[in-house]
């Protein structure tokens, strides 16, 4: 196993949708011992905190009259698209969200920092929602649902930090799908974005499609950028997101899809975002994600403490 410079950058983003809580998940992945198992996995880690924004003058008018917190949501962007770009040159960045608008500042950070490097940027999508709204075309304003678009140079994003390195649609694999809205639909079929939802899923496992495309990233020497939503999961077995999706996938598929990843030693940064530990169940939910990232890094099902057997 390679072992890794993992930075924890905690994003307490929570500008990204109306329902409050997503700013306490960075606490609550430290809290279930994320440093801990990464570190007895052998990987050194730098704990960068906790980032903060200037809290900028409340919102103006929004274009279509409906975005929320727009100058928050764009400051986070530009925030984190700095940290992201700088701590790629130095190991793996790990951002601990906040809600899903994060991912507006770490995929054009990292996809900034491939682009310096002469390498293309791939990112693995794992979600109930394909995220590819803009702030013109989402009926709820939430920017959550914008980081897809944004990265890959959509239009509708006035405001926002111009992109160094629009991300490639072939590049963009999402896992997961089951809610999507119809111009969401209508944009995603129109893409060429990969796109793998629940019943695929369901018909033909979910190994193989991942196994495609981590194919096509390593025949291209790219780098890859995971993005590991709450409501990926079923909401039996990760209760604690607002976005709850029945049907989601199961906790051993989700090892699956971080077991590949170890395997393929492509991953080059991650986000964890979603969680609302207000919603949680004792830190069942937060248990499961710090659970997923060990096994993205190496942790295998012989290396978890069991109890001991007579």
């Amino acid at each position: 196993m390679t072992l890794e410079t993992c930075h924890l950058i905690g994003a307490p983003v929570d500008s990204g949708k109306r329902r409050a809580g997503c700013l306490m998940g960075p606490d609550a992945y430290r809290t279930a011992g994320l440093a801990r198992a990464l570190g007895d996995l052998g990987h050194s880690l730098r704990d960068h905190g906790n980032l903060a924004i200037d809290i900028p003058a409340p919102d103006g008018p929004a274009p279509t009259g409906q975005v929320h917190a727009l100058a928050q949501t764009i400051a986070w962007t530009r925030t984190l698209a700095e940290i992201a770009q700088r701590t790629m040159a130095e190991g793996l960045p790990i951002f601990l969200g906040g809600d899903h608008s994060l991912s507006l500042g770490s995929l054009s950070g990292v996809a900034a920092h491939a682009a310096a490097a002469g390498r293309e940027q791939f990112v693995l999508w794992l979600d109930a929602h394909s995220d590819f709204h803009t702030p013109v075309t989402s009926a709820s304003g939430n920017l959550h649902g914008t980081p897809l678009a944004y990265a890959t140079g959509q239009p509708g994003f006035d405001g926002f930090p111009p992109l160094a390195a629009p991300i490639p649609e072939p590049n963009v694999c999402i896992l997961g799908l089951r809610s999507v809205d119809a111009p969401e639909r209508a944009a995603l079929e129109a893409s060429r974005i990969r796109y793998h939802d629940m019943r695929q899923i369901d018909e033909h496992g979910i190994a193989d499609p991942l196994a495609a495309f981590l194919e096509t990233v390593a025949a291209a020497g790219g780098a890859l950028h995971v993005s590991l939503d709450v409501d990926f999961l079923d909401p039996g077995v990760a209760p604690a997101v607002g976005t709850t999706v029945p049907g989601g996938a199961t906790l051993r598929e989700a090892h699956l899809v971080m077991e590949m990843l170890h395997d393929s030693a492509l991953m080059t940064s991650l986000d964890l975002v979603e969680l609302n530990p207000f919603l949680d169940e004792r830190g069942r939910t937060a248990r499961v994600m710090v659970d997923l990232a060990a096994s993205a890094l190496g942790r295998r099902v012989f290396d978890r403490p069991t109890r001991a057997y007579d």
